[in-house]
Protein backbone atom coordinates (compact mmCIF):
# COMPACT_ATOMS: atom_id res chain seq x y z
CA UNK A 1 0.00 0.00 0.00
CA UNK A 2 1.19 3.64 -1.43
CA UNK A 3 0.81 6.49 1.32
CA UNK A 4 -0.48 9.61 0.40
CA UNK A 5 -1.80 12.63 1.89
CA UNK A 6 -5.35 12.45 0.81
CA UNK A 7 -8.93 12.74 2.49
CA UNK A 8 -11.72 10.43 0.19
CA UNK A 9 -9.52 8.01 -2.25
CA UNK A 10 -12.75 8.53 -4.20
CA UNK A 11 -12.51 12.18 -4.78
CA UNK A 12 -8.85 13.20 -4.96
CA UNK A 13 -9.52 14.43 -8.90
CA UNK A 14 -11.94 16.66 -7.10
CA UNK A 15 -10.60 17.97 -4.70
CA UNK A 16 -7.41 18.50 -6.66
CA UNK A 17 -9.07 20.65 -9.29
CA UNK A 18 -10.54 22.30 -6.96
CA UNK A 19 -7.51 23.04 -4.95
CA UNK A 20 -5.63 24.10 -8.26
CA UNK A 21 -8.87 26.49 -9.16
CA UNK A 22 -8.01 28.26 -5.87
CA UNK A 23 -4.18 28.65 -6.43
CA UNK A 24 -4.99 30.34 -9.81
CA UNK A 25 -6.33 33.32 -7.57
CA UNK A 26 -9.72 34.42 -9.37
CA UNK A 27 -8.05 34.23 -12.79
CA UNK A 28 -10.14 30.66 -13.34
CA UNK A 29 -13.84 29.27 -12.26
CA UNK A 30 -14.31 25.73 -11.25
CA UNK A 31 -17.57 24.39 -13.41
CA UNK A 32 -20.71 23.23 -11.52
CA UNK A 33 -19.78 19.72 -12.29
CA UNK A 34 -16.57 20.19 -10.63
CA UNK A 35 -15.22 18.22 -13.46
CA UNK A 36 -13.19 21.28 -15.16
CA UNK A 37 -11.78 24.94 -14.92
CA UNK A 38 -11.92 27.49 -17.24
CA UNK A 39 -10.35 31.41 -17.63
CA UNK A 40 -12.64 33.94 -16.03
CA UNK A 41 -11.59 36.06 -19.41
CA UNK A 42 -11.79 34.86 -22.45
CA UNK A 43 -12.81 37.55 -25.35
CA UNK A 44 -15.60 37.13 -27.72
CA UNK A 45 -15.50 35.64 -31.32
CA UNK A 46 -11.64 34.00 -30.01
CA UNK A 47 -10.86 30.74 -31.54
CA UNK A 48 -10.73 28.81 -28.30
CA UNK A 49 -9.12 26.22 -27.43
CA UNK A 50 -9.48 23.34 -24.46
CA UNK A 51 -7.28 20.39 -23.50
CA UNK A 52 -8.00 17.73 -21.47
CA UNK A 53 -7.23 14.34 -20.15
CA UNK A 54 -7.15 12.09 -16.91
CA UNK A 55 -6.50 13.66 -13.69
CA UNK A 56 -2.97 12.01 -11.81
CA UNK A 57 -1.15 13.97 -14.09
CA UNK A 58 -0.18 16.94 -12.83
CA UNK A 59 0.03 19.61 -13.57
CA UNK A 60 -1.23 18.52 -16.56
CA UNK A 61 -3.78 19.68 -17.93
CA UNK A 62 -5.14 22.30 -15.57
CA UNK A 63 -1.97 23.67 -14.93
CA UNK A 64 -1.48 24.96 -18.26
CA UNK A 65 -5.06 26.98 -18.30
CA UNK A 66 -3.86 30.78 -18.49
CA UNK A 67 -2.54 33.60 -21.13
CA UNK A 68 -1.72 32.07 -24.58
CA UNK A 69 -2.29 28.70 -23.07
CA UNK A 70 -5.78 26.73 -23.17
CA UNK A 71 -8.85 28.77 -22.09
CA UNK A 72 -10.04 25.49 -20.37
CA UNK A 73 -9.27 22.13 -18.73
CA UNK A 74 -11.19 19.34 -18.31
CA UNK A 75 -10.13 16.41 -16.45
CA UNK A 76 -11.49 12.91 -15.35
CA UNK A 77 -10.41 10.74 -12.71
CA UNK A 78 -7.12 9.65 -12.03
CA UNK A 79 -5.74 7.78 -15.26
CA UNK A 80 -9.24 8.04 -16.72
CA UNK A 81 -10.59 10.43 -19.64
CA UNK A 82 -13.57 12.90 -18.62
CA UNK A 83 -16.79 11.64 -19.51
CA UNK A 84 -18.72 13.14 -22.75
CA UNK A 85 -21.07 15.21 -20.78
CA UNK A 86 -17.70 16.48 -18.32
CA UNK A 87 -16.43 17.84 -22.36
CA UNK A 88 -19.46 19.27 -24.10
CA UNK A 89 -20.02 21.60 -20.42
CA UNK A 90 -16.61 22.29 -20.77
CA UNK A 91 -16.60 23.53 -24.37
CA UNK A 92 -19.77 25.57 -23.89
CA UNK A 93 -18.13 27.50 -21.19
CA UNK A 94 -15.18 28.51 -23.54
CA UNK A 95 -16.57 29.03 -26.59
CA UNK A 96 -17.33 32.18 -28.09
CA UNK A 97 -18.07 31.71 -31.44
CA UNK A 98 -15.55 31.09 -33.44
CA UNK A 99 -15.31 27.28 -32.38
CA UNK A 100 -13.31 25.33 -30.02
CA UNK A 101 -10.03 23.00 -30.64
CA UNK A 102 -9.99 19.53 -28.62
CA UNK A 103 -6.47 18.44 -27.47
CA UNK A 104 -5.48 15.67 -25.71
CA UNK A 105 -3.33 12.26 -25.73
CA UNK A 106 -3.90 10.00 -27.55
CA UNK A 107 -5.30 7.20 -25.86
CA UNK A 108 -8.71 5.02 -26.72
CA UNK A 109 -11.06 7.04 -23.66
CA UNK A 110 -9.93 10.17 -24.67
CA UNK A 111 -10.11 9.44 -28.42
CA UNK A 112 -13.75 7.84 -28.43
CA UNK A 113 -15.15 10.85 -25.74
CA UNK A 114 -13.73 13.26 -27.29
CA UNK A 115 -15.33 12.30 -30.05
CA UNK A 116 -18.52 11.85 -29.05
CA UNK A 117 -18.63 15.16 -27.16
CA UNK A 118 -17.67 17.10 -30.69
CA UNK A 119 -20.84 15.37 -32.20
CA UNK A 120 -22.91 17.29 -29.34
CA UNK A 121 -21.44 20.15 -29.75
CA UNK A 122 -21.81 19.95 -33.46
CA UNK A 123 -25.48 19.92 -32.56
CA UNK A 124 -25.27 22.36 -30.53
CA UNK A 125 -23.54 24.46 -33.27
CA UNK A 126 -20.42 25.08 -32.21
CA UNK A 127 -17.78 24.09 -34.16
CA UNK A 128 -15.25 21.73 -33.10
CA UNK A 129 -11.44 20.15 -34.19
CA UNK A 130 -9.34 17.50 -32.67
CA UNK A 131 -5.57 17.04 -32.45
CA UNK A 132 -4.64 13.89 -30.67
CA UNK A 133 -1.27 14.22 -29.12
CA UNK A 134 1.69 11.01 -30.02
CA UNK A 135 4.67 11.72 -28.99
CA UNK A 136 5.76 8.46 -27.46
CA UNK A 137 7.91 7.12 -29.69
CA UNK A 138 8.21 3.91 -27.35
CA UNK A 139 4.64 3.62 -28.14
CA UNK A 140 4.30 2.49 -31.75
CA UNK A 141 6.70 2.81 -34.61
CA UNK A 142 6.41 5.84 -37.09
CA UNK A 143 5.02 3.67 -39.97
CA UNK A 144 2.19 3.60 -37.58
CA UNK A 145 2.58 7.02 -35.70
CA UNK A 146 -0.97 7.41 -35.00
CA UNK A 147 -1.23 4.21 -32.67
CA UNK A 148 1.40 6.53 -30.52
CA UNK A 149 0.88 7.85 -26.83
CA UNK A 150 1.05 11.07 -25.70
CA UNK A 151 3.15 11.92 -23.10
CA UNK A 152 5.33 14.85 -22.03
CA UNK A 153 5.23 16.74 -25.57
CA UNK A 154 1.52 18.03 -24.51
CA UNK A 155 3.48 20.59 -23.16
CA UNK A 156 5.26 22.24 -26.44
CA UNK A 157 1.76 21.57 -27.99
CA UNK A 158 0.01 23.24 -25.91
CA UNK A 159 2.22 26.28 -25.98
CA UNK A 160 2.08 27.03 -29.59
CA UNK A 161 -2.10 26.52 -29.51
CA UNK A 162 -2.77 28.46 -26.69
CA UNK A 163 -0.43 30.91 -28.42
CA UNK A 164 -1.57 30.85 -31.91
CA UNK A 165 -5.29 31.10 -30.46
CA UNK A 166 -5.08 34.32 -29.17
CA UNK A 167 -4.75 35.29 -32.63
CA UNK A 168 -6.17 32.95 -35.21
CA UNK A 169 -8.29 33.88 -37.45
CA UNK A 170 -10.61 30.70 -37.30
CA UNK A 171 -10.27 27.01 -36.29
CA UNK A 172 -9.19 25.91 -39.26
CA UNK A 173 -5.27 27.81 -38.49
CA UNK A 174 -5.41 27.25 -35.26
CA UNK A 175 -5.62 23.47 -36.26
CA UNK A 176 -3.16 23.64 -38.98
CA UNK A 177 -0.45 25.64 -36.36
CA UNK A 178 -1.26 23.01 -33.38
CA UNK A 179 -0.71 20.09 -36.12
CA UNK A 180 2.24 21.19 -37.47
CA UNK A 181 3.90 21.70 -33.67
CA UNK A 182 2.39 18.09 -32.60
CA UNK A 183 4.13 16.53 -36.02
CA UNK A 184 7.27 18.11 -35.06
CA UNK A 185 7.62 16.56 -31.51
CA UNK A 186 9.43 13.41 -30.27
CA UNK A 187 9.20 11.97 -26.52
CA UNK A 188 10.72 9.26 -24.27
CA UNK A 189 10.43 8.06 -20.87
CA UNK A 190 11.94 5.73 -18.27
CA UNK A 191 11.69 4.78 -14.99
CA UNK A 192 12.32 2.56 -11.98
CA UNK A 193 9.47 2.36 -9.97
CA UNK A 194 5.72 2.78 -10.06
CA UNK A 195 3.22 5.90 -9.62
CA UNK A 196 -0.23 4.27 -8.11
CA UNK A 197 -3.97 4.93 -8.52
CA UNK A 198 -4.91 6.18 -5.28
CA UNK A 199 -8.21 4.78 -5.18
CA UNK A 200 -6.19 1.66 -4.31
CA UNK A 201 -2.97 2.29 -3.39
CA UNK A 202 -1.63 -0.38 -5.33
CA UNK A 203 1.54 0.50 -7.70
CA UNK A 204 0.46 0.60 -11.45
CA UNK A 205 3.66 -2.03 -12.23
CA UNK A 206 6.11 -4.00 -10.54
CA UNK A 207 9.94 -3.91 -11.35
CA UNK A 208 12.87 -4.93 -9.84
CA UNK A 209 14.90 -2.79 -7.59
CA UNK A 210 18.14 -3.22 -10.28
CA UNK A 211 15.42 -2.68 -13.18
CA UNK A 212 15.04 -0.20 -15.17
CA UNK A 213 11.98 0.36 -17.61
CA UNK A 214 13.21 1.80 -21.11
CA UNK A 215 9.70 3.65 -23.03
CA UNK A 216 7.25 3.70 -20.25
CA UNK A 217 4.19 5.34 -20.75
CA UNK A 218 2.74 7.43 -18.52
CA UNK A 219 0.27 5.28 -16.87
CA UNK A 220 2.76 2.11 -16.47
CA UNK A 221 2.35 0.91 -20.03
CA UNK A 222 5.76 -1.43 -21.12
CA UNK A 223 8.04 0.62 -23.07
CA UNK A 224 10.49 -1.11 -25.54
CA UNK A 225 12.62 -2.57 -23.03
CA UNK A 226 13.58 -3.71 -19.09
CA UNK A 227 17.33 -3.65 -18.47
CA UNK A 228 19.26 -3.76 -15.35
CA UNK A 229 20.23 -0.15 -13.95
CA UNK A 230 22.84 1.61 -16.32
CA UNK A 231 24.58 4.89 -15.55
CA UNK A 232 22.84 8.01 -16.77
CA UNK A 233 24.58 9.09 -19.52
CA UNK A 234 24.36 5.12 -21.13
CA UNK A 235 20.80 5.74 -20.61
CA UNK A 236 20.32 9.05 -22.37
CA UNK A 237 22.40 7.64 -25.10
CA UNK A 238 19.66 4.96 -26.01
CA UNK A 239 16.79 7.76 -25.04
CA UNK A 240 18.43 10.33 -27.51
CA UNK A 241 18.99 7.60 -30.15
CA UNK A 242 15.11 6.26 -30.67
CA UNK A 243 13.97 10.54 -30.14
CA UNK A 244 17.01 11.56 -33.19
CA UNK A 245 16.31 9.00 -35.35
CA UNK A 246 12.68 9.26 -35.35
CA UNK A 247 11.94 12.57 -36.48
CA UNK A 248 14.53 12.51 -37.83
CA UNK A 249 16.57 15.51 -36.21
CA UNK A 250 19.35 16.27 -38.38
CA UNK A 251 22.41 19.08 -37.91
CA UNK A 252 21.07 22.26 -38.46
CA UNK A 253 18.16 21.79 -36.57
CA UNK A 254 16.72 24.27 -34.10
CA UNK A 255 14.83 22.61 -31.08
CA UNK A 256 12.97 23.29 -27.59
CA UNK A 257 14.21 20.55 -24.99
CA UNK A 258 12.26 19.45 -22.11
CA UNK A 259 13.66 17.13 -19.36
CA UNK A 260 10.54 16.37 -17.70
CA UNK A 261 9.84 14.25 -14.29
CA UNK A 262 7.49 11.92 -14.05
CA UNK A 263 6.97 12.38 -10.34
CA UNK A 264 9.30 11.06 -7.74
CA UNK A 265 12.80 12.29 -9.65
CA UNK A 266 14.92 14.59 -8.06
CA UNK A 267 16.41 17.67 -9.87
CA UNK A 268 19.54 16.64 -9.46
CA UNK A 269 18.86 13.56 -11.78
CA UNK A 270 17.35 15.67 -14.37
CA UNK A 271 20.17 18.01 -14.56
CA UNK A 272 22.91 15.02 -14.71
CA UNK A 273 20.61 13.52 -17.54
CA UNK A 274 20.18 17.27 -19.11
CA UNK A 275 24.41 17.51 -19.30
CA UNK A 276 24.44 14.36 -21.27
CA UNK A 277 21.14 15.61 -23.59
CA UNK A 278 23.45 18.54 -24.39
CA UNK A 279 26.65 16.91 -25.61
CA UNK A 280 24.94 14.60 -27.68
CA UNK A 281 22.83 17.35 -29.92
CA UNK A 282 26.25 19.31 -29.45
CA UNK A 283 27.93 17.04 -31.37
CA UNK A 284 25.05 16.48 -34.24
CA UNK A 285 25.53 20.20 -34.53
CA UNK A 286 21.44 20.55 -33.20
CA UNK A 287 20.90 24.00 -31.37
CA UNK A 288 18.66 24.36 -28.31
CA UNK A 289 17.00 27.27 -28.61
CA UNK A 290 15.49 26.71 -25.03
CA UNK A 291 15.44 24.15 -22.11
CA UNK A 292 12.65 23.60 -19.48
CA UNK A 293 13.52 21.21 -17.00
CA UNK A 294 11.13 20.22 -14.04
CA UNK A 295 7.40 18.32 -13.49
CA UNK A 296 5.34 19.28 -15.90
CA UNK A 297 3.48 15.78 -16.94
CA UNK A 298 3.75 13.34 -13.91
CA UNK A 299 2.54 9.64 -12.98
CA UNK A 300 1.77 10.28 -9.56
CA UNK A 301 5.19 8.90 -7.55
CA UNK A 302 6.54 7.19 -10.87
CA UNK A 303 10.31 7.63 -10.35
CA UNK A 304 11.90 8.13 -14.06
CA UNK A 305 11.74 10.84 -16.10
CA UNK A 306 11.26 11.94 -19.98
CA UNK A 307 13.28 13.92 -22.96
CA UNK A 308 11.01 15.50 -25.46
CA UNK A 309 12.24 17.32 -28.41
CA UNK A 310 10.46 20.04 -30.58
CA UNK A 311 11.96 20.96 -34.05
CA UNK A 312 11.33 24.16 -34.66
CA UNK A 313 10.75 26.64 -37.68
CA UNK A 314 10.25 30.47 -37.77
CA UNK A 315 6.22 30.47 -37.56
CA UNK A 316 6.62 27.91 -34.35
CA UNK A 317 9.19 30.19 -33.07
CA UNK A 318 7.37 32.87 -33.15
CA UNK A 319 4.46 31.40 -30.91
CA UNK A 320 6.60 29.75 -28.69
CA UNK A 321 8.46 33.20 -27.93
CA UNK A 322 4.68 34.62 -26.80
CA UNK A 323 4.49 35.39 -23.22
CA UNK A 324 2.88 32.96 -21.19
CA UNK A 325 0.83 32.82 -17.38
CA UNK A 326 -0.31 29.38 -15.96
CA UNK A 327 -0.05 28.18 -12.63
CA UNK A 328 2.26 25.74 -14.11
CA UNK A 329 4.48 27.89 -17.22
CA UNK A 330 5.32 31.30 -17.23
CA UNK A 331 7.27 32.52 -20.01
CA UNK A 332 8.07 36.09 -19.76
Amino acid sequence: MIKKIINNPKKVAEEALHGLNLAYQGKTILLSNASAIVKTTIHDQKVALLVGGGSGHEPLFAGFVGTNLADGAVCGNVFAAPSPDQILAATQAVNRGKGVLYLYGNYAGDNMNFDIAAELATAMDIPTKSIRIWDDVASAPLEKIEERRGIAGDLFVIKIAGASASSAANLEELTRITTKARDNIRSMGVAVSPGSIPETGEPTFEIGEDEIEIGMGLHGEPGVAREKMMPANVLVDVMMEHILTDLPFVAGDEVCLLVNNLGATTMMELLIANTRIREILADKEISVYDTLVGSYCTSQEMAGFSISLMKLDNELKKYYDMPADSLALIKR
